[in-house]
């Protein structure tokens, strides 16, 4: 008959898996430590990186963009260091400055387009209101959705809303904006409409007819949209927002 294991055996091999424990731990410490004296390093890197780069950033929207990058991989964000070394560089000041022009941007055209504005649009506009003058720095879309991140202390006031193939547009009323009203504004951009109906969306969308009715309906309330009733099919959703949709400047 076999033996059992004696008790001498059990703590044997408890005594072990605690000193591997204690190894592994050990190992995992060290390796902690090594990563933050490597991160420490990057950081001393970047910052010289940006003493020496410090015009180009600011103006240039690409290299700045670049360079947003590289802060992001090792947790460092200028837009929010006001103090010490970062705020040398400007960068956070320029996005605080630029999101409050895209608010008075958005404030100016609310009544032509209901608050819905596409990036293009908002960039064109901003470049026309700033001026040619070789002490603005050059915009960039990266620049406005970095800066109109900073437009959510508003609430619902200001989002920005992804429209596909790489477009956006930003929401600038009180409100949110549902799945459906943002699969609209998608539908849209994509076939590159300003106007729709609800048999085009129960067609493209397979929606029934009660759902496209009311995400329009919804739309139609919150100023976003206009309505003309003199089709002779169904009535029509104007999106004066996309009137100017393929026009923009890049």
């Amino acid at each position: 008959m076999r033996r059992g294991v004696g008790l001498g055996a059990i703590q044997k091999h408890k005594l072990e898996q605690a000193k591997y424990t204690n190894i592994g731990n050990e190992i995992q410490e060290n390796q902690i430590e090594q990563m933050t004296k490597q991160l420490d390093v990057f950081r001393v890197h970047l910052e010289d990186f940006a003493s020496k780069h410090k015009n180009e950033i600011k103006k240039n929207g690409e290299f700045r963009r670049q360079f947003q990058e590289m802060c992001a991989t090792i947790g460092v964000d200028p837009l929010s260091s006001g103090k010490g070394f970062w705020s040398v560089l400007g960068i956070g000041d320029f996005y605080y400055e630029l999101a409050v022009q895209i608010v008075e941007v958005c404030l100016a055209t609310n009544s032509k387009n209901g608050g819905l504005i596409s990036l293009d649009e908002l960039r064109s506009k901003l470049i026309k209101a700033r001026g040619q003058s070789k002490q603005h720095q050059e915009i960039s879309k990266d620049d406005l959705l970095r800066a109109a991140q900073k437009l959510k202390i508003f609430g619902s006031g200001f989002s920005v809303v992804p429209v596909g193939n790489g477009q956006y547009m930003v929401h600038s009323v009180p409100g949110e904006l549902s799945m459906d009203h943002g699969a609209i504004l998608q539908l849209l951009s994509t076939k590159n409409l300003c106007s729709i109906s609800t048999n085009i969306l129960c067609d493209e969308l397979n929606w029934r007819e009660d759902r496209a009715k009311q995400a329009l309906e919804q739309m139609l309330d919150q100023g976003l949209s206009w309505i003309d009733l003199q089709g002779d099919d169904c009535p029509v959703y104007f999106f004066p927002s996309l009137f100017n949709v393929g026009s923009s400047e890049e």
